[in-house]
């Protein structure tokens, strides 16, 4: 070939190997200055020593072991070789390869060390869990061993015994490669096949393989605990009795076998090894296989239920004790179907509590109302949360931060993804108990600035939100000018520009918050979205400039979050990184400027903890005048003897978890132990992590804390703000429910029998047979005085419909009884309707239909119907769903219009909560009112006030008169938010609180009469 020819290819490889050093460099030092800039460079470099230290063990052992087989193989070559066709073809290999043998030596040796070092390093978590291993304090059933061995240590000698298997077998593969090629092994020669060499070299190789096995055969009656043979998982009736004392009787044929192949160096006879590989295969086959075989065939099997009856009690304590569920209380719950009068007065305080605004359908009122610009984003599965209200009592709350998801449509390039639209602006937060009179939640926290009554709680906080669940993978800050917020026509750019000057965000704020606040906030519908209000405008076409209204508020970051581009080596590094020149060729990228990336909670926390596995459904909270995330987090092992395992994904699967952008999706990996050991926070502003140690007495925790100290702080350090937020975590809930579905039973004989396994119902108000989500809802347990913030699930019987048992887990830490599961099992005697037969009844009811079908027939509406709750009241199951209907048009939201109740057999429905129980336990001494409690109200009475009877004719007319102001002044701003003319809507407005008012006086007149 010519010498250009020649060169390229040496050239290409170089250019590309040159390349990937210099991408792997970018994404390395990157790396270090992201752990840097949040203050956990112990985690990177625990991380980067252990990687390396397996990288270089394993690669020296593989390259040592592959090597000196070769090289003894070459140095023991014959001189002379016989003459054959045989060596005369080899001849010609020979030739070509003694001249570079030395590279092709180096080439084999080393490239399989790169290769088992490469794979060596990947193991480095069941390394640092060998090497920091804490006891359990607790010993398996069947061996006595702490359970600390089967979790830390027995993987990690299966690891070590695998790299061990690895090098034998490669090396004896070079060994016979090389004898082969240099004559030492023979085989299409007549006479002696090897010579006395290469048969003492492959024999010692050997020996050492068969010797590893009898290793593998001992550590194989360890991982019987694991065992999927028996009824239940782990070590069952034929494992003990059977497989136990066949691997300990192979492994002692091993051994044999191990030192006849290590004899035959003496012996120089190939019926030896011969022999021995036969005797040890021969022992595999029928100890190993067919007497277990025959035991569980003949022996168990007939029996099954007696013979396993000892090991499944041993999978039931175990499966219960590895997923927090052995103290599960499970009591009896007779369910009546019929209410006293006395009953229905006991539970009316708990009606107010029922939370009826469905956080998955709701989304779209809060993206229709508060979104403000088209390219802020709220997540489709809203969160549920608790606040204390203005007289201090804690209310189920529905919130979301107000996210940046993008440039607007038309003006989406790098400069405004990366460096104009940069962050997301404070939370929107509803009462989970209350609607308007039009349906619409009841905001407690709106507009930007943030303004309500969350905030006369909370206090001030920092509403910028640069860290978040949405928006560009990274961003640069103080570069150019960043969209901050719109401002009103009347505001100058220049009132807030800066995210120090908290104080003038609350003067804007009360500026731009609606006159009459809440009520007027919320009637304003799609003109009234938040900042919106007085400065109507489309959505799309808003840049860095001036926009239609009047302007914009832009910020400069003033926090401590991301990495400061100091240096053009800092900013050609990140262009590596992101494959992007514009960070190279934007003038306005400084040493000021700072580049945030993995901005995303749950990624934040797993880098910073890499030995956990964060929960999917990160959650904001106003806690110290910050907006936090907060994210649980797992600690997890696959190691938990006789622990049935499952798979993460599956188990934490619903209609809330699919699909959706509101979810981190869990790794599908078997596990069967799990603890929330770990509360962490990310903040929203300045993306610091903070890891907080929850379950402190978990043994996988204290030796993950070993490993990476310094990394979880202590529970004590947890702020009681941040503590009033925490709450029990949805997948640890789903996870557990689901092993619940049969590890509820813990006699070992009904277990065999499974008549009384659980399924949990699909969603009945979906599409699909998704499982049923849980619920987030306050709730008085029977027996309990007060009520708890709770996460709530119920279970039908297998292959049925009916309701089988509700649980529940006290989600509040504040309380002394926390994370304590409870059940009520329904009696099997009698059916008592489960969520998808309460559904069929809502909709083939009579008196319910009459009020769906104009609805669910009109062209102009779509109907969706809410989350199905379950609750426990007045000694039966009381069903609540929401019924929200939408209007068409690209600007409507739902709105709650109805209420479905079933308790027992029978169904209704209402405009609201207490109008549907009142429809429902008509016939009592009188229906609830407002409060819950029996007004005693007879029809006499009301046509007495009708008619002006009873002193309380004038009340009446007043009432009528001002019920007819109120609803003309009700037209009249709807009709002004139609026509966009502010001035007159804010007239109507004060003309409905007047009307309202008045109202109110002419009942309590009335009320006074009476």
């Amino acid at each position: 070939m010519p010498r250009r020819n020649r060169l390229l290819a040496p050239v290409a490889v170089a250019v590309v190997v040159i390349v990937a050093g210099l991408l792997v460099a970018a994404n390395f030092v990157t790396d270090y200055k992201w752990f840097s800039s949040v203050g956990y460079t112990s985690v990177f470099w625990t991380e980067i020593r252990t990687r390396a230290l397996l990288f270089v063990g394993a690669a020296v052992l593989m390259t040592v072991f592959v090597g000196a087989s070769v090289y003894f193989a070459y140095r023991t070559r014959p001189l002379t070789r016989p003459a054959s066709l045989e060596q005369q073809g080899l001849d010609r290999y020979r030739m070509a390869i003694d001249p570079h043998r030395k590279l092709f030596f180096w080439l084999i040796a080393g490239g399989l060390g790169l290769l088992t070092g490469a794979s060596a390093s990947a193991e480095w978590g069941t390394f640092l869990q060998w090497a920091n291993r804490t006891p359990f304090g607790q010993a398996d059933p069947q061996f006595g061993v702490d359970i600390s061995f089967f979790a830390f240590t027995y993987p990690f000698l299966r690891v070590v015994l695998g790299y061990l298997f690895a090098a034998v077998v490669l090396a004896f593969i070079a060994a016979v490669i090389v004898h082969y090629l240099y004559g030492g092994v023979r085989l299409q020669t007549q006479g002696q096949r090897a010579t006395p060499a290469a048969r003492v070299h492959l024999s010692v190789l050997l020996g050492v393989f068969v010797l590893l096995k009898a290793g593998a055969y001992w550590l194989d009656q360890y991982g019987l605990v694991f065992s999927d043979r028996g009824y239940t998982y782990g070590a069952s009736y034929t494992d003990v009795n059977a497989v136990l004392t066949a691997k300990v009787v192979l492994a002692i044929i091993a051994v044999v076998c191990a030192a006849l192949f290590f004899a035959n160096i003496y012996f120089k006879n190939a019926m030896v090894p011969l022999v021995s590989l036969g005797l040890l295969v021969l022992s595999a086959v029928l100890i190993g296989g067919v007497y277990p075989a025959a035991i569980q065939q003949f022996q168990v099997s007939p029996n099954e239920q007696r013979a396993e009856n000892p090991y499944i009690t041993r999978n039931i304590e175990a499966t219960r004790d590895a997923y927090g569920i052995a103290d599960a209380e499970t009591q009896t719950y007779d369910a009546e179907t019929e209410l006293t009068p006395e009953q229905l007065a006991q539970e009316a305080s708990t009606i107010p509590s029922v939370r009826l605004v469905d956080p998955s359908v709701v989304s779209q009122t809060f993206q229709q109302m508060q979104q403000v610009r088209g390219f802020y984003q709220f997540p489709d599965v809203l969160d549920v949360d608790r606040y204390q209200d203005a007289e201090g009592n804690s209310v189920d709350t529905i919130i979301a931060a107000r996210e940046l998801d993008g440039p607007p449509e038309g003006q989406d390039n790098w400069l405004t993804r990366h460096t104009v639209y940069t962050h997301g602006f404070g939370v929107v937060a509803a009462a989970g108990n209350q609607v308007d009179n039009e349906g619409r939640p009841v905001f407690t926290q709106y507009n930007i600035p943030p303004t309500g009554e969350l905030s006369e709680v909370t206090g001030e906080y920092e509403p910028r939100i640069y860290y978040g669940q949405q928006g560009a993978d990274y961003v640069i800050v103080n570069a150019e000018p960043e969209y901050d917020f719109p401002l009103d026509a009347d505001e100058s750019t220049e009132d807030i520009t800066t995210s120090e000057d908290v104080e003038g965000e609350g003067e804007a704020d009360e500026a731009r918050a609606p006159a009459d606040g809440q009520e007027d906030g919320q009637d304003q519908q799609d003109g009234g979205q938040g900042g919106a209000e007085q400065s109507p405008e489309a959505t799309e076409g808003e840049g860095g400039g001036e926009d239609a209204s009047g302007g914009q508020a832009t910020n400069h970051y003033a926090g401590d979050g991301g990495v400061q581009l100091s240096s053009f080596f800092d900013r050609v590094l990140f262009a590596l990184k992101y494959r992007e020149t514009d960070i190279l060729l934007n003038t306005a990228i400084t040493d000021e400027s700072k580049i945030m990336f993995d901005r995303d909670p749950s990624q934040r926390v797993e880098k910073v903890a890499p030995f956990l596995t964060t929960d999917g459904k990160p959650y904001p909270a106003i806690v110290d005048g910050r907006v936090q995330w907060i994210v649980d987090a797992y600690t997890t092992s696959s190691g938990y003897p006789y622990s049935t395992p499952i798979d993460f994904s599956q188990a934490t699967e619903d209609t809330f978890s699919q699909g959706g952008n509101n979810t981190t999706a869990l790794p599908g990996n078997q596990v069967n132990y799990i603890r929330n050991s770990v509360k962490a926070t990310v903040d929203a502003y300045d993306g610091t992590v903070t890891v907080y140690g929850w379950d402190e007495q978990d043994p996988v925790l204290q030796t993950w804390s070993k490993a990476f100290p310094g990394v979880v702080a202590k529970k004590s350090d947890i702020s009681e703000e941040l503590g009033s937020h925490l709450r029990y975590p949805d997948d640890l809930f789903k996870v557990q429910r689901e092993i619940l579905k049969r590890y509820h039973i813990t006699d070992a004989d009904a277990f065999y029998g499974g008549q009384d396994f659980w399924d949990i119902p699909a969603d009945p108000t979906k599409e699909g047979d998704s499982p049923e989500p849980p619920y987030r809802q306050t709730i008085r347990y029977p027996g309990d005085e007060d009520g708890n913030f709770a996460l709530t699930s119920t279970f039908v019987p297998r292959g049925r419909e009916n309701l089988a048992a509700f649980m529940s887990v006290v989600s509040d830490p504040g309380s002394d009884e926390y994370g304590r599961i409870r059940m009520l099992e329904l009696p099997r005697s009698k059916v008592i309707l489960g969520p998808g037969q309460v559904q069929n009844a809502f909709q083939s009811e009579a008196s319910v239909r009459e009020v769906l079908l104009p609805l669910e027939q009109s062209d102009a509406t779509t109907v969706t119907y809410g989350n199905l709750l379950t609750l426990p009241f007045g000694d039966g199951m009381l069903y609540v769903e929401p019924l929200f209907v939408q209007a068409e048009g690209e600007a409507a939201y739902p709105l709650l219009q109805q209420v479905m109740v079933g308790f027992g057999d029978e169904v209704a429905i209402g405009e609201n909560l207490q109008d549907a129980l009142n429809n429902l336990f008509e016939g009592g001494e009188g229906p609830l009112d407002e409060e819950g409690a029996d007004t005693g109200q007879d029809e006499d009475a009301s046509e007495g006030d009708a008619d002006g009877g009873g002193g309380g004719g004038g009340g009446g007319d007043a009432l009528s008169e001002a019920l007819d102001d109120a609803a003309k002044a009700y037209e009249d701003s709807q009709k002004a938010l139609q026509d966009g003319d502010w001035e007159a809507y804010g007239k109507a407005q004060d003309e409905l609180a007047d009307a309202l008012e008045r109202a109110e006086e002419a009942r309590e007149e009335e009320d006074g009469g009476n």
